[in-house]
């Protein structure tokens, strides 16, 4: 072992060990403080651009930008609905009223599959918070444009159009915008939106797990046929690795499902997808993952703060369906990635990190696009997991 790697180990492990000693509520609140400073700072830059939102930093600190169509609109609003709930500060709910009139016109995109990150993360928690119910029509319309790329025929909802190779590529982030459509099944009765999640949710079952439940990232289909043509894991290290944040995706979507319709098998993918995950040799003992867990540089290889903050998220949701010796095992984990992700290694101070508020976040690294730089889901995935985890201690 080299030196250099040796040092890495043992400042890990005194970070580890330092992060371990505040309580951990403490930890949760000071840390919601940061994320608030950070992101009404981040709404003062925003009233200067109107109709985007933000997206991350290039690699010389520059805010990066996006239209209301790009894929994370709904990240930024939804976190300051998300800080509203925990402050109660009216400034933060009228920040997030207005950032979320934005992305209004994205109801009536048929063009991506990603309208619930869109909508549901954004509109869904204002509907929460304030009970307006001119969001509800905005998300039904929305959930209505969704479901139009449902594939009968594949039995799943089309993640990205057609191109050279893939004729009907479905991505394992796909299971995320499934809470979408269960709620607009609850809200309008319409069975189709049930048929259309528990479709995709079994076809995705099928087709996208290996034996160990590791995921491909995409599973293209013969559109005339229904037959699997292609199984890639486009962002991650190679086809047949275990991409980090696709692993999580599938945690997180198959636990929202079990919540949702209560059918155990879909309980049983998510435990068996946070076993592979939690038990993997190459989880680091702080658990924020690196960015594909069969990276061949590790343990040089960059972590992803994105993957640990929906892992975390997830796990805690998880951890009130199983057995109390599983979801305290869960629960530990997630109280690791929370107490790393909230040290200096990843939590921005005031001001700095263009006002976003975790570092380290890694989008699509073989593209070297997003490589180690902020990115909004990590921050929203990041103020639910802490959000999450504050109400479980508020019950013990």
């Amino acid at each position: 072992m080299n030196r250099k790697v040796l040092l890495l180990i043992v400042l890990t492990a005194i970070l580890y060990s330092c992060i371990q000693e505040k309580p951990l509520e403490k930890v949760i609140d000071q840390s919601l403080a940061v994320s608030m400073e950070q992101y009404m700072k981040m709404y003062d830059v925003m009233n200067e651009k109107p109709g985007l939102l933000p997206r991350t930093l290039d690699t010389a600190g520059v805010l990066v930008t996006a239209r209301s169509n790009w894929w994370t609109s709904g990240f930024f609003p939804g976190s300051l609905w998300y800080l509203y709930e925990y402050s109660k500060d009216e400034k933060l709910r009228d920040a997030a009223v207005d950032i979320t009139s934005r992305i209004e016109k994205e109801k009536n995109n048929t063009g991506t599959h990603d309208l619930g990150f869109m909508l549901y993360c954004s509109f869904g928690n204002g509907l929460r918070l304030t009970g307006d119910t001119s969001y509800a029509g905005v998300m039904l319309t929305g959930a209505h444009s969704l479901a139009t790329r449902y594939r009968p025929k594949i039995g799943c909802i089309q993640s990205w159009n057609s191109r050279r190779g893939w004729q009907c590529p479905v991505i394992i982030d796909n299971m995320m915008n499934l809470e979408f459509l269960m709620w607009a099944f609850k809200e309008s009765g319409d069975s189709s939106f049930y048929t259309i999640c528990v479709n995709h949710s079994d076809t995705t079952i099928k087709n996208h797990f290996r034996p160990d439940f590791s995921s491909y990232h995409v599973v293209s289909y013969d559109t005339a046929t229904g037959k699997v043509e292609a199984r890639q894991t486009h962002q991650g290290y190679a086809d047949e690795s275990a991409w980090a944040r696709g692993q999580v995706w599938g945690l997180y979507g198959y636990t929202v499902m079990y919540r949702e319709t209560g059918l155990e098998r879909y309980l049983y993918q998510a435990v068996n997808i946070a076993d592979f995950l939690i038990n993997h040799p190459n989880m680091p003992e702080d658990r924020i993952p690196y960015w594909d867990f069969n990276a061949p540089d590790i343990p040089d290889a960059l972590r992803d703060a994105s993957a640990g903050s929906i892992m975390a998220s997830a796990l805690i949701e998880l951890s009130s369906y199983v057995s109390p010796e599983k979801g305290s095992e869960y629960l530990k984990v997630a109280e690791t990635q929370i107490r790393t992700l909230s040290s200096d290694e990843y939590l921005a101070k005031p001001g700095e990190n263009g006002n976003f508020i975790l570092k380290h976040g890694v989008g699509h690294l073989p593209g070297n696009s997003e490589v180690d730089v902020p990115l909004t889901y990590g921050d929203y995935y990041y103020i639910e997991a802490l959000l999450r985890y504050r109400n479980k201690l508020g019950q013990d």
